[in-house]
């Protein structure tokens, strides 16, 4: 049986008719809705922003390392960087310092104890405040450049050894480099070199300026100059016997805090993993170039460690591989850098070149 439509509503004038211009929705309901969507979006970011809130910064403990590090490069500078043949200090200051004290001498206790602690504190003074300038100056400047972009970061922890010459291991800063775009990390990766070089050069050229020229020494340990000094000893003081190789004895504070600087400086630049040479390499080359480039540069680390012996690097040489020498993926990789961050960029493949050490501490 075949059913048959009922028949049409008569119109009685109080259905509203289809525009006559054609158009089939109506334009003020479309845009009410929408603002809707907007305002339940806006509300969902609030919400999540409440159940997730920012963490805060870390403070306490960057600030306790920075002024551990800072009397730990102002001990080992004030007995020449050579820690390990005065770590008896601490003994015998420990001694004077209980015996003026149990005399009721507490004043006289603090300052003969410091003065057996510490050798010449002058020397000291300088090469805390140089070497601490570089690397505080490098540390900022990424801590500067992701403020600058919105990327969470962390304050600089630095990292005090007493116990090396140098009296640190240099700093690192936690940055959320997930969040930030091809150029975001470019940025990111290049200010803190960039910054750190603007103090460093400097205090190399006066330290190299202070060089002794006196009979060039047959024994100690020996430094192996990166080509930026070999280069500036050339320049400055050509009357220098050796512009290869320093010996302990021969540095001075701005000398030494200089040498630290470009090896950190050096290593940073290094175009592997998540290093800062690393986000520069991944943003300007792209993934697999990247990535290749840092598998090559690991084969050749760890041949050029087995012919020189300079088996001082395994251990940043594992680090490194245990972090992983691959670099992650950006928020972002479609961001284009332009000519002026890719200049800069092919530029600072040249850094490591300059600052790097080539061989070991002998």
């Amino acid at each position: 049986m075949e059913s048959k439509d009922p028949p049409p509503p008569a119109d009685d004038g109080s259905a509203e008719s289809p525009p006559e211009n054609g158009d089939s929705f109506d334009e003020e309901a479309v845009l009410a809705r929408a603002a809707e969507v907007d305002e339940a979006a806006r509300m969902v970011r609030l919400a999540g922003d409440y159940s997730h809130p920012p963490r805060q910064k870390r403070v306490l403990l960057p600030i306790v390392l920075f002024v551990a590090t800072c009397l730990s490069t102002f001990w080992t500078g004030s007995v020449e960087w050579m820690p390990a043949l005065h770590m008896n200090r601490f003994q015998r200051a420990g001694d004077v310092f209980l015996l003026q004290w149990q005399q009721g001498m507490l004043g006289s206790a603090i300052a003969d104890a410091g003065g057996v602690l510490v050798g010449d504190w002058q020397r000291g003074l300088l090469y805390m405040a140089a070497v601490m300038g570089i690397l505080l100056t490098h540390e900022m400047g990424h801590f500067v450049m992701a403020v600058r972009n919105r990327i969470p970061a962390s304050l600089p922890f630095f990292i005090p050894v007493p116990i090396l010459p140098f009296g640190t291991m240099g700093a690192v800063i936690g940055m959320q480099g997930s969040r930030a775009n091809r150029r975001q990390l470019f940025d990111l990766g290049i200010a803190g070199p960039l910054a750190g070089l603007a103090i460093a050069v400097p205090v190399t050229w006066f330290g190299i300026l202070q060089l002794n020229h006196g009979p060039q020494p047959t024994s100690g340990i020996t430094f192996y100059n990166p080509l930026i000094f070999t280069l500036l000893i050339d320049y400055l003081r050509p009357d220098f016997p050796s512009n290869t190789v320093l010996y302990m004895s021969q540095f001075n504070p701005l000398l030494m805090a200089g040498w630290v600087g470009m090896l950190v400086t050096g290593l940073n630049t290094l175009p592997i993993s998540q290093l800062d040479g690393g986000h520069v390499a991944y943003a300007l080359l792209g993934r697999r170039r990247a990535h290749l480039l840092a598998r090559s540069l690991i084969v050749a680390a760890i041949i050029a460690i087995l012919c020189w012996e300079a088996y001082m690097w395994v251990l940043m040489l594992v680090l490194v591989i245990a972090i992983g020498i691959h670099h992650p993926p950006t928020a972002d990789d479609s961001v284009d850098l332009g000519w002026s961050r890719r200049s800069l960029g092919y530029a600072s493949l040249a850094i490591p070149v300059l600052c790097f050490p080539p061989m070991r501490i002998a």
